[in-house]
């Protein structure tokens, strides 16, 4: 018997479904997550705002969770090949795009986390204190704030271009590309 990841594709290709659900998941809580960010930041020093910077730092856990969950799955299932109608530097460009929208997801929480144990507050996870495992730096917690914000535009960048490429296959090429990763009908 084959693994599930070698079984012949399906006549759509279409990506499996928990594949499909982590992708979608992924891009509602991301562009939830940057509005929250940039809204917590505004509101720094009001009161009641550490609810707000908990509220960012626990769906940040679970955001950075599900990123894992997702490239691990996508270690062990590689996808169909794009129809021979994309062009190969469009193939090419596909492939760099995706690895580049893996790193700046694992980067941005990965720094957002970092930043977050050097600080005096930590991490609340859903109002449970975490346990501080690095002690409180306030320059290096800043750092880490800046790349946090920094891989944030970048990936902010990666999305929008993701998103038009997935539009073009999908109103202009029409060449099922974009429904390979949508729900099945």
């Amino acid at each position: 018997m084959q693994p599930l990841h070698t079984l012949p594709t399906t006549q759509t290709s279409s990506y499996a479904p928990l594949a499909v659900v982590l992708h979608w998941t992924l891009a509602v809580l991301i562009i939830g997550m940057i509005p929250l960010g940039w809204y917590m930041m505004e509101i720094e020093d009001d009161p009641g705002s550490a609810w707000f910077f908990n509220l960012h730092k626990s769906i940040g856990l679970v955001l950075a969770g599900l990123v894992l969950l997702r490239l691990l799955w996508r270690l062990g299932h590689s996808p169909a090949p794009l129809p021979a109608s994309v062009a190969p530097w469009q193939a090419t460009a596909s492939k760099a795009g995706h690895w580049l929208l893996y790193a700046a997801m694992i980067a941005m929480p990965a720094f957002g986390i970092i930043g977050s144990l050097l600080t005096e507050r930590g991490i609340v996870f859903f109002g449970i204190p975490l346990p501080s495992v690095l002690q409180a730096n306030h320059d290096l917690a800043e750092l880490f704030f800046e790349a946090h914000s920094v891989t944030t535009w970048i990936l902010i960048g990666l999305v929008t271009v993701h998103a038009l490429a997935g539009l073009k296959h999908l109103l202009i090429d029409k060449d099922g590309v974009f429904q390979r990763m949508w729900f099945s009908r």
